[in-house]
C-alpha cells in the first residue's frame, strides 16, 4: 500500500496503536502458569473490545488471534495448552484489521528470571530492529535494511532466519513490496517510494538460520534450524522524506 491521504494515514495509525497496545496488554498480564490460550484470549478481547479483528483469522484461518511462539519455536505458534514457565522466551505476534486497514507487530519477551545470554539476545533483537529502521528512507535502498542487521549479528556473534521476511501491508496483511530480505541480499535493487507501507522484522538467533515446519499436523508452527533460542520484533512503518513513520506504537 501506497498512503495517499490523511485519512489513510490516520486509519494505519488507528489500527498499528491497538496491534500495539494488544501486545503490551497481554505482555503484562502474561505469567507462569498461564496456557498460551489463556494468553491469546486476553488479546482477542482487547481486539475486540477496540473494533479489530484477528487478521491471522479473517485471512488466513489461523487457529487463535494471535501467533504465540515459546522457547524452541520461531514463528506462528497456535495458542493451546501448552503453560508458559518461569525463564520462558516467549514471542507474541499480532496482526489485525479495522476499517479496512492492516497493521501488524511483534515482540519478544523473557518470563523471569530470564537466563543472562536470553536477556542479551533481547536487547541485541531490539538493537537490530532500530537498526533496520534508521535504514527507511524516500529513495533508500531496501537492500540497506538487510546489510546493517547483518553486519551487526556478526560482529556480535548471531545469525539471521533468512527464510522469514519483512513484507508490505496496509489494505491488506501481505501485499507488495513483497519479501523485503533483514538479512544481506546482494540481489535486492528495490527503492523505496515515498507513502510505501512495510513491515521491519528482523529474525535474530543463538544459531539457526532457517525456520520450518516439523509437525504433519501443525503447518503452522515454525521451528529454527539448527535449534536455537530466536527473538522477533516487529513494527509495521511508512516511508517518508525524513525516516520511518513508526506506526504500531503503544498510547
Amino acid at each position: 500500500m501506497v498512503v495517499s491521504s490523511n485519512e489513510d494515514l490516520e486509519n494505519l495509525r488507528e489500527i498499528g496503536r491497538i496491534c500495539a497496545n494488544t501486545i503490551r496488554t497481554m505482555a503484562a498480564a502474561m505469567e507462569p502458569g498461564m496456557t498460551t490460550r489463556e494468553l491469546d484470549l486476553i488479546g482477542r478481547r482487547f481486539l475486540e473490545d477496540h473494533g479489530a479483528q484477528s487478521a491471522p483469522e479473517f485471512c488466513y484461518q489461523f487457529p487463535g488471534a494471535t501467533c504465540i511462539s515459546v522457547n524452541e519455536e520461531v514463528a506462528h505458534g497456535i495458542p493451546g495448552e501448552r503453560v508458559i514457565a518461569a525463564g520462558d522466551l516467549v514471542n507474541i505476534d499480532v496482526s489485525a484489521l479495522k476499517d479496512g486497514y492492516f497493521g501488524d507487530t511483534g515482540a519478544s519477551f523473557g518470563v523471569a528470571p530470564v537466563a543472562a545470554r536470553t536477556g542479551r539476545l533481547l536487547r541485541d533483537g531490539k538493537r537490530a530492529l532500530s537498526k533496520g529502521l534508521a535504514q527507511v528512507k524516500t529513495g533508500a535502498r531496501y537492500a540497506a535494511i538487510g546489510d546493517v542487521i547483518g553486519k551487526f549479528a556478526q560482529k556480535n556473534g548471531y545469525t539471521l532466519i533468512r527464510n522469514l521476511a519483512s513484507h508490505g501491508v496496509g489494505k491488506s496483511l501481505h501485499e507488495d513490496p513483497s519479501e523485503i530480505a533483514t538479512w544481506p541480499d546482494r540481489h535486492e535493487k528495490r527503492l523505496m517510494t515515498e507513502g510505501q507501507v512495510f513491515t521491519v522484522e528482523p529474525f535474530l538467533s543463538l544459531g539457526a538460520t532457517v525456520a520450518e515446519s516439523e509437525d504433519d499436523e501443525d503447518a503452522w508452527t515454525l521451528y529454527g534450524y539448527p535449534r536455537a533460542l530466536t527473538v522477533q520484533f516487529e513494527h509495521t512503518v511508512v516511508v517518508s522524506r525524513n525516516g520511518p513513520i513508526i506506526l504500531t506504537l503503544p498510547d
